[in-house]
């Protein structure tokens, strides 16, 4: 399997399975997607801002489930092997992407694997295993957690920094040099991840000091 990043925003995902299981799918991609959850019962979970359809679709209904949707991706997160055997069909039979709750190791070509995520503003840290741990994804992804803080501020204040290099006529090695500094220096994450310091004014001496050594 290969990682990709995909934007989903404006998509539709469908969602077959009301459970635990697939109220935490559904919270992930309602995020940024209209997500539709099919199923007779509903689990006593957040669901996030999913649209919930109470319904119990037979294996050959399901094909019309997901025409009638017409998503980019589905769900097959119900307790039926059959239920999901038909989703799994269906989605492939529309060329439509498909990840199966219920089965890990080898998968089908077009399945999804939906990986345990941190965020930190415009940062985005995800762990998979292919489907065969998802305890050791969530146990790695709560390792990852306290590392990452900052990381969005980071992401944002660099970002201004290369602008403004650019703009300054900064050749564009002096420029990565600047920028690779202020990563990795340790008072710049400080006062990223304090409200009381001033993060822009530590990368401005950090690009001082680089560039008198370079």
């Amino acid at each position: 399997m290969v990682p990709l990043v995909h934007d989903l925003s404006g998509e539709t995902v469908l969602v077959f399975g009301g459970g635990p299981v697939g109220a935490r799918k559904a919270r992930r991609f309602a995020r940024e997607t209209r997500t539709v959850v099919v199923s007779p019962e509903f689990a006593d979970r957040e669901f996030g801002e999913s649209e919930l359809v109470r319904a119990a679709p037979e294996p050959d209904d399901v094909a019309d489930w997901v025409e009638r949707f017409d998503p980019v991706l589905v769900v097959a997160a119900t307790n039926d092997s059959d239920v999901n055997d038909a989703v799994v069909a269906a989605a492939q039979a529309r060329g439509v992407l498909v990840n199966r709750a219920d089965e890990s190791g080898d998968r089908d070509a077009g399945s999804v694997v939906v990986p345990a995520t941190v965020d930190d503003g415009t940062v985005s840290v995800a762990v998979t295993t292919g489907g065969a741990s998802p305890a050791l994804s969530k146990y790695l992804r709560e390792r990852i957690e306290a590392e990452l803080d900052g990381a969005g501020a980071m992401a944002d204040l660099t970002a201004d920094l290369r602008t403004e290099l650019k703009e300054s006529g900064r050749p564009p090695a002096e420029r990565r040099a600047a920028i690779r500094a202020v990563v990795r220096d340790p008072a710049v994450w400080k006062a990223l991840r304090s409200a009381d310091a001033n993060p822009r004014r530590e990368a401005a001496r950090v690009i001082t000091e680089q560039r008198g050594n370079s």
